[in-house]
């Protein structure tokens, strides 16, 4: 590899010495010229240089080989500096994006813990809902938890994202308990909606097939949290991920329904850790992926003592680096019902 690495530096200043030289050839540069010359007729079967008394530059061929070489050098250089960092302290500024609701209530609790842990990191973190582009913003990893991701970009699993209908008991108090799915439809159903109005709630059935309701409400929001917050005074019900309302359930200030479906949300299944590629080997990266993974887990904290469809589920496999993560989307084959709609009672 360093044989080729040379070979290609000198290369490009043979090239370049040759076209401007107003002198007579060097050995150095008559030897370089021979190599290429030998070597693309010994390996590849073809000429890389096209040469005259005057002029000296790369075919076709010659460009195409160029090019892929060099790509060869750049990560081999890459490898031996990333392995090189292996051994050393995670150090330096992380910079890390989340969610606003998720980074403020699981994420930001964990702060003084990783910093303790990691004392040379000095960490910047952006609460934010909306995409990141990782490499035009300097951003070291980013906590996703939708299913899509940007091309060129690595995720790792941290938790598996469930969620859970729910209400306060005042408001089933004041409007009755719907006794079925489709009855959904006549209540007043809370939206979380970051990209697009979505007015069917999905949820797996104990056998499996996924039911489709389409209900309708008179609140609408980008943030989970100020979902919470209404569902909590009483205005209707919501479908909301178990990070964001697991304590209210624990306490009783909400009451789930109908736990024996799996209710399926609105973005991704589980959260993710995305970074680049080039930058996993990173230890302040590693460190700060491997310390999440720890905390939260395939059984999350926030999932402990809720008795729903989903949550006592198998331990989550863990993610190889570089697995794209699952979607909260109908598995290929399964039977697929839609619930017939009522009229709508808003509260």
């Amino acid at each position: 590899m360093r044989e080729l690495a040379q070979l290609l530096d000198v290369s490009e200043q043979t090239i370049y010495n040759w076209e401007t030289a107003s002198t007579r050839p060097q050995p150095a540069m008559i030897d370089t010229i021979a190599r290429l010359r030998a070597l693309g007729k010994r390996e590849l079967k073809a000429r890389l240089l096209n040469r005259t008394t005057r002029t000296l530059s790369l075919t076709d061929v010659g460009t195409t080989f160029y090019q892929h070489c060099a790509r060869v050098v750049q990560e081999a250089e890459a490898a031996e500096v990333a392995v090189s960092r292996l051994g050393s302290a995670p150090s330096g500024v992380l910079k890390v994006t989340a969610p606003a609701a998720f980074g403020r209530m699981h994420v930001a609790c964990a702060v003084p813990e990783f910093l303790a842990r990691y004392p040379d990191i000095k960490l910047e973190m952006d609460l934010i809902d909306r995409g990141a582009d990782l490499a035009e913003e300097g951003i070291d990893v980013a906590i996703h938890l939708f299913g899509d991701l940007a091309p060129h970009t690595v995720a790792r699993k941290l938790a598996p994202i469930r969620w859970v209908v729910c209400a306060s008991p005042q408001y089933l108090k004041k409007h009755g308990t719907p006794q079925s799915l489709d009855a959904l439809a006549g209540y007043n159903c809370l939206f979380y909606s970051f990209r697009q109005m979505q007015s069917d709630w999905k949820f797996r059935s104990p056998d499996g097939s996924i039911v489709s309701v389409r209900v309708g409400g008179n609140f609408i929001a980008t943030n989970s949290l100020a979902i919470r917050e209404v569902v909590l005074r009483d205005v209707g019900i919501a479908m909301s991920p178990t990070f964001v309302v697991g304590d209210d359930l624990r306490a009783g200030t909400l009451k789930a329904l109908f736990t024996d479906y799996e209710a399926l949300g609105t973005f991704g299944s589980h959260i993710n850790a995305v970074y680049l590629p080039n930058r996993y080997l990173s230890p302040k990266v590693r460190a700060f992926v491997d310390f999440f993974v720890e905390r939260f887990g395939p059984q999350p904290y926030w999932d402990q003592g809720l008795s729903l469809a989903g949550v006592e589920a198998p331990a989550m496999p863990a993610a190889a680096p570089g697995q794209a993560p699952g979607r909260a989307v109908d598995p290929a084959g399964t039977p697929v019902r839609r619930a017939p709609a009522r009229r709508q009672k808003v509260a």
